[in-house]
């Protein structure tokens, strides 16, 4: 079996790192957690991420047959939509994430979404397997930071996106809708089960002290220098830490922007009459609000 290609593509607006991982036997490949550029400020959306992923794929003469986001992001939109309507690829998630509609349907109060997960193309659940060309991906069910999160397993890579960072940068939060430290650490354990060369290929990057981005690390690595994984080596421990620290954290700040996007397939809101679209979302849905740039 091919040893897959990994291409990485950082977003440094939200942190984020895209991959397109190829066949180099088949020359098809795949895009994993890709960014659709969003201005808050503005509230103007733009695909230069999407389009930069779209000219590597065809510069490198591959061809995209799966769109392949882990979870429902809460930090960037996703561009899963986008890249489907320029090349007609899969789109794909977790089975969860119809958990995750009818959670957020409610915070939202919008009845008309359709929490069936038929957005999507295809739904992975915990143990499914696909292909990308000839090499075979495995699913590993990932909660903890989310109800839907997935692992995707390629040959010797593993895509876990929200669950373990960079050794340095420690682990993710878990106190979002539907979130959970404890779960969390049992997510992050059967990631560390996996072999000690696989290489792990975080979605995000904080750039701990100002570095440079970093995204590819090996199971080896974390166990031996996540700062957060040597620090609080047991659940208990963990849990504890975990929920002191996320308590102290705001929201991020595009969570009701972009929630309202990916759970729906990554679908921008319809125009409406006036041929503008909308963005809509309640005040005081979430706790975390940070008050400390007024009050200091």
């Amino acid at each position: 079996m091919a040893r897959p290609d990994i291409a990485a593509f950082f977003d440094p607006r939200t942190w984020s790192v895209q991959y397109v991982v190829s066949d180099p036997k088949t020359r098809l490949c795949a895009v994993v957690d890709p960014v659709l550029d969003f201005d808050e400020k503005s509230g103007a959306t733009a695909t230069i991420n999407a389009d930069r992923l779209l000219a590597f794929i065809r510069d490198q003469n591959l061809s995209l047959q799966w769109i392949l986001d882990t979870h429902p992001h809460a930090d960037h939109l996703s561009a899963a939509a986008y890249l489907k309507a320029q090349t007609g690829a899969l789109t794909a998630i977790g089975a969860r994430i119809v958990d995750v509609q009818k959670l957020w349907t409610s915070i939202y109060n919008w009845q008309e979404l359709r929490t069936d997960g038929s957005q999507w193309d295809r739904l992975f659940a915990a143990g499914d397997t696909f292909e990308i060309g000839s090499i075979t991906v495995g699913v590993m069910f990932s909660p903890g930071h989310t109800l839907a999160s997935i692992t995707y397993v390629v040959d010797d890579a593993a895509f876990v996106h929200d669950t373990v960072f960079m050794p340095d940068g420690g682990t993710a939060r878990a106190d979002f809708p539907g979130g959970n430290a404890k779960t969390l650490w049992a997510t992050i354990q059967n990631i560390m089960a996996l072999s000690d060369e696989t290489r792990i290929f975080v979605g995000h990057d904080y750039q701990p002290g100002g570095r440079e981005p970093r995204w590819e690390s090996t199971v080896a690595s974390q166990k031996a220098e996540n700062i957060h994984l040597t620090r609080y080596a047991t659940e208990k421990k963990f849990v504890a830490f975990r929920n002191e620290r996320d308590s102290t954290l705001p929201m991020p700040k595009l969570i009701l922007h972009a929630l309202q996007v990916n759970i729906n397939g990554s679908r921008l809101p319809e125009p409406e009459a006036n041929g503008k679209r909308y963005l809509k979302f309640p005040l005081g849905a979430l706790d975390g609000a940070s008050w400390a740039d007024i009050t200091a």
